[in-house]
């Protein structure tokens, strides 16, 4: 870096935050809060520049990739807006946002006015699950997913791929309809996986689902076969083809992405649906458990391989967020957070030694709630309160997506640990709510909707630099 480019960043520093979730954990929603809780100003007390009076401004500009969509801000914010009110439509590609903050300095040399850049990076979960291939090579990928697939709770999705595979012969020749045909069963398969409402963790690789203009491409057909143990993937035969296109995939697909875009981020946030894995029950969370593990790899991805010299990751912080914190009583919000790192588990340590600071946490970026008491025979529940969606269903009741209900969504564990207890079953109900109607304030301003700790994830995103 040039010493001007050093000056320069220090008159006007950048960060650069990834945004990632597991299915259906509100990514876009989350995106869309936290943008417009900076630019409207709304009151975010852990955040200390905002507390302590010194963010002057925060204010949009102009997308700077050429290459890279503009996340579409202004739209998902009117979504969430007026009585017509919706959640946005999930992103299925990378988008990106560059947000200046005005901001005075707290203390020391560089006490007064400055400027940080604040680049947000949204992209897909199934993009950060995928950097776990780097390291794999086509056996190893196999052997996982027909491992994976022959799970008794993935069965019945799996049951047309399972009888396809058998059909396969891995030593066969290199026959290109035979590739295809075996490509799109499995795509099925990934579909039906996918499609599935107790579904919280997806199987890579994820641009199979998301292929945009590789549809159709050699990188975007293969599929695994069952090699077993002693069979290596030989030239000139049908599993030789597919172990060429897997590694194909890596090169054009999973690599680039790294280079260009991963590897450049110097915060993330991962977020996770905890509570609809806890209410499908102990399969679930451990798919949920594996596709963490498989999501704090990438962030060593580099560091000890090939890619180091080149593009090692330069992520400081990582934060891991149990989403729809609202859906469940304050009191519950240590215990969600308490699973949340559990199921991080020792792949936090593995990332905390590769140099990263990692936290777990549970939050709303959206409160769709607010919180009442019911009765129950004699005894009084906490509960919440929010309008459900139209056709939502709780207790035999249908409702409008006009009237409001109160539901007690149950008990989460007191020990993290006891989530894989065999024996237990942790329901929470939690119907999907509309977001919230917000009123413009006295003069007629549009306000942001209320949240559960996006100021605190904020504080650790982005605190430091605001000191």
């Amino acid at each position: 870096m040039a010493f001007g480019d050093s000056l320069l960043g220090l008159a006007r520093p950048r960060l650069r935050i990834g945004v990632t979730g597991l299915s259906r954990s509100g990514k876009t929603v989350f995106t869309t809060a936290l943008i417009q809780n900076l630019i409207e100003g709304a009151k975010l007390p852990v955040l200390k520049a905002a507390s302590e009076g010194r963010i002057a401004r925060v204010r949009l500009v102009p997308q700077p990739d050429p290459q890279v969509p503009r996340f579409p801000y202004e739209a998902h914010r009117a979504a969430m807006n007026g009585r017509d009110r919706r959640w946005p439509e999930s992103t299925r590609r990378i988008a990106e946002l560059r947000v200046e903050i005005d901001y005075e300095r707290a203390a020391g040399w560089f006490k007064g006015p400055a400027t940080l850049t604040l680049d947000i990076v949204d992209y897909p979960g199934e993009w950060l699950l995928d950097l776990a291939l780097i390291g794999q090579d086509y056996k190893s990928w196999s052997a996982q997913a027909v491992a994976d697939a022959r799970k008794p709770h993935r069965r019945a999705a799996a049951e047309a791929w399972l009888a396809d595979l058998e059909k396969r012969d891995p030593g066969g020749p290199p026959d290109e309809l035979a590739a295809e045909a075996a490509s799109d069963v499995f795509k099925d398969y990934l579909a039906r996986l996918r499609a599935d409402p107790e579904a919280v963790a997806v199987t890579p690789p994820g641009r199979f689902l998301m292929p945009g203009d590789l549809e159709g491409s050699p990188a975007l057909t293969f599929a695994p076969l069952d090699l077993g143990h002693d069979h290596e993937p030989q030239p000139g035969t049908l599993a030789g083809l597919m172990a060429e296109r897997f590694e194909a995939y890596k090169r054009v697909v999973v690599t680039p992405f790294f280079r260009d875009h991963f590897a450049r981020l110097d915060r993330q946030i991962v977020l996770v649906d905890v509570l609809a894995a806890l209410d499908a029950g102990a399969p679930a969370l451990a798919d949920l458990e594996t596709a963490l593990g498989q999501a704090l790899a990438a962030f060593s991805v580099g560091r000890n391989s090939w890619l180091s010299s080149l593009f090692a990751p330069r992520i400081e912080r990582v934060l891991f967020a149990a989403t729809k914190a609202d859906h469940i009583h304050h009191s519950s919000h240590d215990r969600l957070a308490a699973v949340m790192s559990h199921l991080v588990g020792r792949a936090m340590g593995r990332a905390q030694g590769a140099g990263a600071r990692v936290e777990a946490m549970a939050l709303a970026a959206v409160r769709a709630t607010h919180e009442v008491r019911i009765k129950q025979g004699r005894e009084e529940l906490p509960a919440i309160a929010g309008v459900p969606e139209a056709g939502e269903e709780i207790d035999g009741q249908v409702f409008d997506g006009v009237t409001e209900a109160a539901i007690f969504p149950g008990d989460l564990p007191e020990r993290p640990e006891a989530i894989f207890d065999p024996k237990a079953h942790w329901q929470v109900r939690a119907p999907r709510f509309r977001p919230p109607l917000v009123e413009p304030d006295a003069g007629g301003r549009s306000k942001p909707p209320p949240q559960i700790r996006l100021d605190r994830a904020l504080e650790f995103l982005i605190g430091d630099r605001l000191a």
